[in-house]
């Protein structure tokens, strides 16, 4: 049974989505206005996994992530480069793929933006005016906060405990310091719509609020983000959308941890900044992806190079068993080891009490490693005595790691795409191999040696082992 985390409630809990068989997700994503850093990068493999994990529990999942394409940030970025503000978000939604697809993300059902929703914004904020929830001022409208009595319940505080320390926008207009924007008065060379209120642009906060309930309804299962999204965007979307629909919102509260640098808040503000695309001139997109994995995804991460030079090695020792897999001659009937068996046999299920544990991917990942070390023992014993491996438990083991890779976004290279650059020659290597091994049995050492070193110049290294010659590049 899955258990996650309820930011909400603070405990863990049984998962029991509205519809046994079907989950509704909403997950806030990036203001588009720069190119992705790793904190985008881990709230994106987050919850990605959660929704693949999802999938492979068996439900249908109607997952929304939505794009923030107007906002004070994207506006000073249009100004500045003497360009409209939707030439900048189409260039940085452009962006946004090519870092995604890099790390593995899949697509969401639904990538709704906020400008093509501007309609359901007015509407939502038109019924909190007629509510009594927000009130109009010269052509800006402001939610009142003192008029949900449940204000601060996801962040588990207070008003005056939020008066006195939220990031929010200081207005002489608003009623209370609290009280936040949900349709901005445009001014002099910002992008405008027409509304009841005169000429203006939604706020942040609405906008989610309004995207989620057109694609999921007015409640639905989950709602995630990065935990500085708690306070103050989490509790305003409940806020005003439990104030228009009378309803609860959202079921589950899942936020994910930090990346700090130095045990910093990763900021540009401190220099300690990275993209997505810096790593990605040193790593590939499966290191990154591993690495950000190897954090329970509610803990923060502490990122620096050597975690994902450690990432890297333990995915060359994944690679590197596949590669033994591939080399070694399995046969039908070969040794059996009835503990190796139910390993493999219980991987699956190993692998899933870990993520039922409120998404535990670390422990998944220990599970994986685990099975790998016995069965390496196994294959060593197998050599050893010159005996051959059963064919049955590579079936087994390859099988759960194909339906593992499919929740976690690794492991599913082959070993050839993992360790063979392009400029390498599968065929010429295989056929200088096949020399060496001439050579060796009519005992010309020279010419064995000498081919060994002509690899060895182009980064291939090879492994003996008792009759047949394994092959790696090292990375």
């Amino acid at each position: 049974m899955l258990k996650i985390y309820n930011t909400a409630t603070k405990k863990v809990e049984e998962f029991r989505p509205l519809n046994p068989k079907k989950v509704g997700m909403y997950v806030c994503g990036v203001t588009v206005y720069d190119y992705c850093h790793i904190g985008h990068a881990r709230s994106a493999v987050v919850f990605d996994i959660i929704y693949r994990y999802l999938v492979f529990k068996g439900y249908e999942v109607v997952f929304v992530k939505n794009f923030t394409d107007i906002d004070d940030k994207i506006i000073n970025r249009a100004n500045k480069e003497g360009v409209s503000f939707d030439q900048i978000s189409s260039r940085f939604i452009e962006e946004y793929y090519r870092d995604m697809e890099a790390i593995g993300i899949k697509k969401p059902t639904y990538e709704p933006k906020a400008t093509e929703h501007i309609k359901e914004i007015i509407d939502l904020t038109d019924t909190l005016i007629k509510k009594g929830f927000a009130y109009e001022v010269d052509g800006d409208v402001y939610y009142s906060v003192e008029k949900f009595k449940d204000y601060g319940k996801l962040s588990h505080k207070n008003i005056e405990e939020l008066k006195s320390g939220a990031r929010v926008e200081v207005s002489d207009k608003k009623k209370n310091p609290l009280d936040f924007a949900l349709w901005k008065h445009s001014k002099e060379n910002e992008p405008f719509w027409d509304s009841p209120w005169g000429d203006g642009r939604p706020g942040w906060h609405i906008e989610c609020s309004a995207m989620s309930m057109k694609y999921l309804g007015e409640s639905f299962d989950i709602h995630g983000g990065g935990e500085d999204l708690i306070f103050p965007h989490h509790e305003n979307e409940i806020a005003q959308s439990e104030a228009a629909t009378g309803k609860p919102f959202a079921r589950y509260w899942i936020h994910n941890g930090f990346v700090r640098i130095n045990k910093e808040k990763m900021s540009k503000s401190l220099g300690n900044f990275f993209t997505i695309r810096d790593i990605l001139k040193q790593f590939s997109g499966e290191v990154l992806r591993y690495f950000l994995l190897l954090t329970h995804y509610r803990s923060p991460i502490d990122f620096s190079f050597d975690g994902l030079n450690a990432a890297k090695e333990a995915l060359n020792r994944f690679y590197n068993f596949i590669k033994r897999l591939e080399d070694t001659p399995f046969d039908k009937n070969g040794v059996e080891d009835d503990s190796l068996k139910e390993a493999l046999e219980g991987l699956i299920n190993r692998f899933e009490a870990a993520m039922d544990d409120d998404f535990n991917a670390p422990k998944a990942i220990g599970e994986v490693f685990s099975t790998i070390k016995q069965f390496n023992s196994y294959l060593d014993n197998v050599d050893k005595n010159n005996d051959k491996p059963k064919k049955v438990y590579k079936e087994l083991f390859l099988d759960a790691i194909e339906r593992i890779s499919d929740v976690l976004g690794v492991f599913g290279s082959s070993s050839a795409k993992w360790f063979i650059p392009d400029d390498i020659d599968v065929k010429w290597v295989e056929d200088m191999i096949d020399k060496r091994a001439i050579a060796r049995k009519n005992r010309d050492f020279k010419t064995a040696d000498a081919i060994r070193d002509e690899l060895a110049k182009k980064g291939i290294i090879l492994e003996d082992a008792k009759g047949y010659t394994r092959w790696k590049v090292k990375r």
